[in-house]
């Protein structure tokens, strides 16, 4: 019966969760607790579902008058590709690579993606809605949904349980949240030099940095080709070194840390005892099983099988020491 609504409940539930520290938060300003949920909930869709709409919306216009013969000014791009001598080992493999691009094959599936985004932006706003509504509905119950909850599991380790699972929820919303501004502001910035549009750049970017391994060069790669192949060399090495170096190493490699930590330290008391290698794995699984989701029901779905695993050794070890 409720099938259709669970994976927007369970979604809910976790932002929820990931903002709970939030809501204690706004205990201090708020004496009733409809007005801080509904403060929680303008929060949520100014930050996260405002930024997704505005870029649907804009895509489907662009997709709408889209031209294909940028397909062909890009493609002819690889005719000025020279293969440097050093890489003369694989040069036969990368000329048979450049030779199997064709504008035709790739317009089909540009088109093909478009109409796929198309039809379903209107199935992903309604599931956002859905998300937007129910996100309340767990802030405003919240304290009791929890009280519930803690009387049922099966185990006195409850509070531990709870309180591990909503401390790297806390993280990895907040990181994910922080960076993936961080690093589509300093796209968005190159991106308005060169006369694009800065706000649906930057949060494609943002959007695209949370893929593990290909992250921003989905967006950067395509907007040099493009630059280039408007005829302006220099404005497409420009983009591309400032990807690189700027945002991939710069701010990636070094700053990403360092924010990450700082959240921890202010998430927290004590950090998370999960890996963030783990972490690293779950998002990667997550996207690849449930799509964009997958960023939030990944993690969540880890933590709950570690922390599961942790109570039963803790279990396992009381039992052991009553036994002697």
């Amino acid at each position: 019966l409720y099938r259709p609504f669970w994976m927007p409940i369970f979604i809910a539930s976790l932002l929820a969760l990931a903002t709970s520290n939030l809501n204690l938060l706004l205990d201090r300003y708020f004496k009733y607790k409809l007005s801080k949920a509904i403060v929680l909930t303008l929060i949520l869709g100014l930050l996260f579902f405002a930024p997704v709409v505005y870029a649907l919306n804009t895509l489907t216009v662009i997709m709408q008058h889209f031209d294909a013969s940028i397909i062909d000014k890009m493609v002819n791009v690889k005719n000025h590709f020279h293969i440097p001598d050093f890489l003369g080992a694989v040069k036969p493999q990368i000329q048979t690579f450049l030779d199997s691009i064709n504008a035709q094959e790739i317009t089909k599936t540009v088109v093909k993606y478009m109409t796929v985004v198309i039809k379903n932006s209107a199935g992903f706003l309604k599931d956002m809605v859905m998300i937007v509504v129910f996100y309340f509905f767990a802030n405003y119950y919240g304290k009791e949904l929890v009280r519930f909850l803690k009387g049922i599991l099966p185990f006195d380790e409850h509070s531990a349980f709870y309180q591990e699972i909503s401390s790297v929820m806390n993280i990895v919303f907040y990181s994910t949240l922080v960076t993936a501004l961080f690093e589509g502001a300093l796209f968005a910035i190159i991106a308005a030099i060169y006369g694009y549009d800065a706000l649906l750049f930057g949060i494609l970017y943002g959007f695209a940095s949370l893929i593990p391994i290909v992250g921003g060069a989905l967006m950067w790669v395509p907007l040099s080709i493009y630059q280039f192949s408007t005829g302006d060399t220099t404005g497409a090495w420009v983009i591309a070194i400032y990807s690189i170096v700027v945002i991939s190493v710069i701010a990636d490699t070094f700053i990403k840390p360092v924010i990450i930590s700082e959240i921890n330290n202010l998430m927290t008391e004590n950090t998370s005892r999960i890996n963030p290698l783990i972490i690293f794995f779950s998002i990667l699984a997550g996207l690849t099983t449930f799509g964009f989701w997958g960023v939030i029901i990944g993690p969540a779905i880890t933590t709950f099988f570690v922390s599961l695993v942790r109570i039963y050794q803790v279990v396992l070890d009381e039992e052991k020491y009553l036994s002697r």
